[in-house]
């Protein structure tokens, strides 16, 4: 989620990132209000929005330089994270049967990687990713699609014109992993869901394209903290308002 060091600031990237942050907390917000199904709807942004930062970081880094310093320093930052928020998620959401977002956002920058560097060394990491996300899929927040979904959006940068049909397409295919939308695909609900993942890439991408000219507050290093303290703090709202 975090810029690469050295890389020049983009302020509509600011704005996108705000807006991910925004919708999802609006998203976790349900744990508190249950009964607000429209706070679902407007969280459908959230993983694409935060996946379409990932690949325009990966896409301002220079191309066939998949392994620098700075490069490891992302990756670990998520690594880092992944493993600090596993608590903080199990315990406001326990019964998921997957792992919080963040190892979804590692395995997806390795395919992100292996897509803007055409290495042999980098397609070869992005394909072992690939093929380990299929196999723990269940286990792991959007699935596979989840994960190839920042790749997705590095090839609709390069190509633009119709390229965002395939994030689009990815978006909608991550939510299908979600049990209730499975079982429930033709409630109103659960059409207003999809049709926002389907509309998360060609807005994500417009705003991305937007020349801002208002100053952004920056979403540096402290949004890979901001994840996990917002889930223990939802989860100790309801913890006040059950007692």
């Amino acid at each position: 989620m975090a810029e690469q060091l050295g890389a020049k600031r983009d302020i509509g990237l600011d704005l996108l990132k705000w807006l991910a942050i925004i919708s999802m907390i609006a998203d976790h917000l349900r744990f508190i209000w249950p009964a607000e199904h429209w706070l679902f709807v407007v969280g459908r942004l959230a993983f694409p929005w935060f996946c379409l930062a990932i690949a325009a970081n990966v896409a301002r880094s220079v191309a066939g330089q998949a392994f620098t310093a700075a490069n490891a320093r992302y990756l670990q930052g998520l690594v880092i994270f992944a493993l600090l928020s596993e608590w903080p998620y199990r315990w406001l959401n326990g019964p998921s049967p997957t792992l919080n977002i963040m190892p979804t956002l590692a395995l997806g920058l390795l395919v992100a990687w292996g897509l803007h560097h055409r290495t042999r060394a980098a397609g070869l990491m992005a394909l072992a990713t690939a093929l380990t996300a299929g196999l723990a899929s269940d286990r792991l927040m959007y699935g596979l699609a989840g994960v190839l979904l920042p790749g997705a959006f590095v090839l609709a940068l390069r190509y633009r014109s119709l390229a965002w049909l395939l994030p689009a397409g990815l978006a909608v295919a991550a939510n299908m992993t979600n049990l209730w939308l499975r079982d429930h695909p033709l409630q109103a609900i659960s059409l207003m869901a999809l049709s926002a993942a389907w509309l998360s890439a060609p807005v994500g991408l417009a705003l991305l394209r937007l020349q801002v000219q208002r100053q952004v507050w920056r979403v540096g290093r402290w949004g890979y903290w901001f994840y996990p303290l917002h889930l223990l703090l939802i989860k100790l709202i309801t913890i006040i308002d059950y007692t």
